[in-house]
């Protein structure tokens, strides 16, 4: 280690144009890496989710003294490179270029980038990017995600060609007027071949779906409007109604299991699932039925009961 504290192979490592990046969130993109390198100059060349856990990157930058001062910044700066709100590790690579034999987003695969320019993340739901993509073929599965790029989505077709035709026929277009919201008159759809190519779709919500598998449990943030439906007429949710409740715990006296859960909650019909998780500092649980009238009488029922005296609510 030096005096600054900085590990010493930031100044002993022989300099490159391509610096390589380690501990970079998951799913890391091209526009993100570019993001990073901005204030020190042109990156012409990236490598996006290498390494064992897909957590590496190269970038390559135009000239050499832009990479020499992108590693002299970050060495001598108290604050480490971030992406996403994660420390990045930086130094220079052994290689002094990225061989592609294409340039980053330009090798066909079945699963799109898409970026789409100038909306907000509500403007666009996920069902009218699927209707807009599925016009060239089966759509197995959508994830849609906020990055410094803006708005995006990974989708994923059949195979390559499938995505190849949708590509070609929708890449610097825009949305069709009539799907988008009134504030909106156009929005281009900027796109290119993701690295990815099965994407990993754990729940059905408003940011993902995957139509291979319709029985996919429902995801909290599907139907994160619920929390609020009872606290008055004006709340607008576009489903008011569902055979999942989502119940909020309140006032904690005693701990939370999904039995007690399971004896409260199957007493009013058969209970498929439980799940309990942590939102916004509070504790939640959804519970699916297997139908919505049993899920209606178990939510009338409980609403704003106590499990125990002295114990914790259901919203």
């Amino acid at each position: 280690m030096s005096s600054s504290g900085q590990p010493q192979f930031r100044y002993t490592q022989t300099p490159s144009k391509v610096l390589h990046l380690r501990n970079l969130p998951w799913e890391c993109t091209e526009e993100e890496l570019i993001e990073l390198g901005r204030p020190f100059g042109r990156i012409v060349n990236t490598k996006c989710n290498v390494g064992a856990n897909r957590n590496q990157a190269f970038v390559e930058f135009a000239e050499l003294n832009q990479a020499i001062s992108m590693v002299s910044y970050f060495a001598s700066s108290s604050e480490p490179a971030q992406v996403r709100g994660k420390s990045v590790y930086i130094q220079y690579s052994n290689r002094h270029e990225i061989v592609n034999n294409k340039s980053p987003g330009d090798v066909p695969g079945n699963v799109l980038l898409v970026t789409i320019e100038g909306v907000e993340a509500g403007d666009v739901s996920i069902d009218v990017i699927h209707l807009v993509f599925s016009a060239f073929g089966f759509v197995h599965k959508i994830a849609t995600f906020e990055k410094a790029a803006g708005f995006q989505a990974l989708i994923q077709f059949t195979d390559a060609e499938t995505a190849s035709n949708a590509k070609n026929a929708l890449d610097g277009r825009s949305i069709p007027r009539y799907l988008l919201p009134e504030h909106l008159s156009s929005c281009l759809l900027r796109i290119s071949y993701s690295a990815h190519t099965d994407l990993n779709i754990k729940f059905q919500s408003h940011r993902s779906r995957d139509y291979t598998n319709p029985y996919l449990p429902v995801n909290p943030t599907a139907i994160e409007g619920f929390v609020q439906v009872t606290s008055g007429p004006d709340v607008k949710t576009k489903e008011p109604e569902s055979n999942v409740l989502l119940a909020s715990i309140e006032n904690m006296q005693y701990a939370v299991t999904v039995d007690v859960l399971h004896t409260v909650f199957a007493s009013f019909g058969n209970v498929q699932k439980i799940a309990i998780f942590e939102k916004n500092g509070g504790t939640h649980a959804l519970i699916q039925y297997s139908d919505l009238t049993t899920a209606t009488v178990a939510k009338d029922a409980l609403e704003g009961h106590c499990i125990y005296d002295g114990g914790y609510c259901i919203q």
